[in-house]
């Protein structure tokens, strides 16, 4: 409805069917609500164009229905403040968790030791964050 996905978005989710819809919440759509609680996770990352209507709808209505939803609210756009911080009040009273998109991602990795610990830390744009990679890496040897 309002565009094409972003390429970079549907290059890194190679098979994944693109909903187009026309609700406001994305969770409204019964094809959204089907394929979230298809994955049979109970914890959930939101983030959106807005983050008062794209990212904090679908959160709060993932919390109304059981579920643990997280806003990335870096990685989340806005018009204005003020509409900003009342998505943030909206969302918290809701009992939505809110952080940023790194410390979710880290929160995720859980280990400095896995595999992968460098190239996440390597995608999250934290300059620091490439030591813990190299020292991930040294620890190994």
């Amino acid at each position: 409805m309002w565009g094409p996905t972003f390429p970079e978005l549907v290059e890194a989710l190679p098979g994944i069917e693109i909903i187009d819809r026309s609700t406001v919440n994305a969770y409204d759509d019964p094809r959204v609500a089907k394929a979230i609680e298809a994955t049979g996770r109970k914890k959930l990352i939101f983030a959106g164009i807005s983050l008062e209507v794209c990212a904090a709808f679908p959160a709060m209505t993932a919390v109304s229905r059981g579920l643990d939803a997280y806003v990335a609210v870096d990685a989340s756009g806005t018009f204005s403040e003020t509409k900003h911080q009342a998505g943030l009040l909206r969302m918290l009273q809701a009992g939505v968790i809110i952080s940023d998109y790194a410390t979710l991602m880290v929160e995720i990795l859980k280990d400095n030791g896995r595999p992968e610990a460098g190239a996440v830390y390597g995608a999250l744009d934290m300059p620091w964050a490439t030591l813990v990679g190299q020292i991930s890496a040294a620890l190994k040897k």
